[in-house]
């Protein structure tokens, strides 16, 4: 059986697959360019190679940025040859566009649609019968059970006993396999011996965990719905899919997008907080910026450094323990701000008027030069440009306690900049810490390239001015 979360394999076979069609299709439409159409074009086969393995691996490039190889075992073939038309029309404008000036002798814009045509069909024709030879293959494992995915059921009413025999009906198809379910109070156990009684949904973290579910169904009376809201929230910081069977009021009323339509609708919860291909584009964007202020700002970063040290006794950078994605723990740099033993009496955060704070300390802090070796942390992936500013477990700690919302900062990962450092600034207590929440929770249900560029944009204007707080 295919491990669930180790699909390197099936990647490999369509990274493999997309690279060879992509390959066989520009020796093809080369070809038949040479041969049919332009008769004075040279044709030498290692030229032709070299530029078919280009070709490939720039069509391997864009299928992965865009997110063709993430959850291979989810597609759907009639989205992703959707999407491999649209990719397709694109890509081969770059290509021919970009051929036709180098290389090819086109005299007028009729011969290019030709040409465009002319590669689009083949590319195109090529690709998606691969694709779909791929996706067809992987449908006969899940048919044949060798890829399941361990799905759990909350709730032992009615309801619950309903899509659990309708989904058993076609588990073939969908490749679900119910591994339990946990109960709520009101729930009667109508289920009986069809499936494994887990347990309380008090306990739904351990089960998780403990079974590696991949696949959740809410399935709870109408008069327990309080209730989704705290399941929701304990679901948010796992990967898996989550569906819920809504009113018939619901469904009457259009609130809802149905994504499964069988006897029983399900509502598909969207979890992606950006399209996959933003979610590339915003890392690919983090790593060039990082590597850009690393090296062509060196000279200036060793300035900074250099004058930490002369104003205070200590080293010039400054190592702290922080909460990234999901959690995670690492090690934030930054610039010395504060004298070495700042925190000899333990945590505590500053003020306008700490004392703690060096006097090019409080220069570093207004016009944030004391977070420019974040830029390392963003580098590695612990952190992005933006993002809600990563906070220390102590804090964490006494935060949830008074709002358990602030756990869902840790969806994504922190930034050197965020929305709520631009219009709230350095909170200096856990109040304004729960203040400033909206902020981080607002980016997040928003969260885009443009809303980045906006927020990086207004960082830069405030530290020009001195504004930092």
């Amino acid at each position: 059986m295919i491990n669930r979360k180790n699909d390197h394999l099936l990647v490999l076979y369509y990274g493999i697959g997309d690279i060879l069609s992509s390959f066989l299709s520009w020796i093809m439409f080369y070809t038949f360019l040479g041969v049919y159409i332009n008769h004075n074009m040279e044709f030498e086969w290692i030229d032709l190679t070299f530029n078919a393995c280009f070709i490939s691996a720039f069509w391997f490039t864009v299928y992965a940025f865009w997110g063709f190889y993430h959850e291979i075992t989810r597609k759907s073939r009639v989205v992703d040859i959707l999407s491999l038309l649209v990719i397709a029309i694109v890509g081969c404008v770059i290509i021919t566009s970009f051929y036709s000036v180098t290389r090819f002798t086109i005299d007028n814009y009729r011969d290019y649609i030709t040409v465009l045509l002319l590669y689009f069909s083949i590319h195109f024709f090529i690709s998606s019968i691969t694709k779909v030879f791929l996706m067809n293959h992987t449908k006969e494992l899940i048919y044949d059970k060798k890829i399941v995915f361990n799905t759990l059921i909350i709730g032992a009413n009615q309801n619950a006993k309903e899509i659990h025999d309708e989904i058993e009906s076609i588990s073939h198809l969908l490749g679900w396999k119910f591994v339990g379910y946990l109960y709520i109070e009101m729930d009667t156990n109508i289920l009986g011996d069809k499936v494994k009684c887990l347990g309380n949904i008090s306990i739904l973290d351990k089960i998780i965990e403990s079974y590696q579910i991949e696949q959740v169904v809410i399935a709870i009376q109408p008069e327990e719905h309080s209730k989704i809201e705290n399941i929701l929230e304990t679901l948010e910081y796992y990967e898996l899919r989550v569906s819920i069977i809504p009113d018939l009021y619901q469904i009457m009323v259009g609130q809802v997008s149905i994504s499964h339509v069988f006897s029983i609708p399900l509502i598909e919860i969207n979890r992606d907080l950006m399209p996959f291909w933003q979610k590339n584009l915003k890392r690919s964007l983090d790593i060039i910026a990082s590597l850009f202020v690393l090296i062509f700002f060196s000279p200036f970063l060793l300035g900074i450094a250099l004058a930490t040290i002369l104003n205070s006794k200590g080293p010039a950078l400054f190592f702290q323990e922080r909460l990234g994605k999901g959690g995670l723990p690492f090690k934030i740099i930054k610039f010395r701000s504060m004298y070495t033993d700042a925190e000899k009496l333990g945590p505590a955060l500053s003020s306008d008027t700490d004392k703690r704070i060096t006097p090019w300390g409080k220069i570093m802090r207004k016009t944030r030069l004391d977070e420019l070796p974040q830029f390392y942390n963003v580098l590695v992936g612990d952190m992005s440009l933006v993002g809600p500013r990563p906070e220390r477990d102590f804090y964490m700690k006494q935060i949830l306690k008074r709002s358990p919302n602030f756990k869902y900062r840790l969806r994504v990962k922190p930034g050197i900049t965020s929305l709520a450092q631009v219009k709230f600034g350095y909170a200096e207590n856990v109040e304004e810490m729960i203040r400033r929440l909206k902020y981080d929770i607002f980016y997040i249900k928003n969260m885009s390239i443009l809303m980045d560029f906006r927020i990086m944009f207004f960082t830069v204007y405030t530290v020009i001015k001195g504004r930092g707080k």
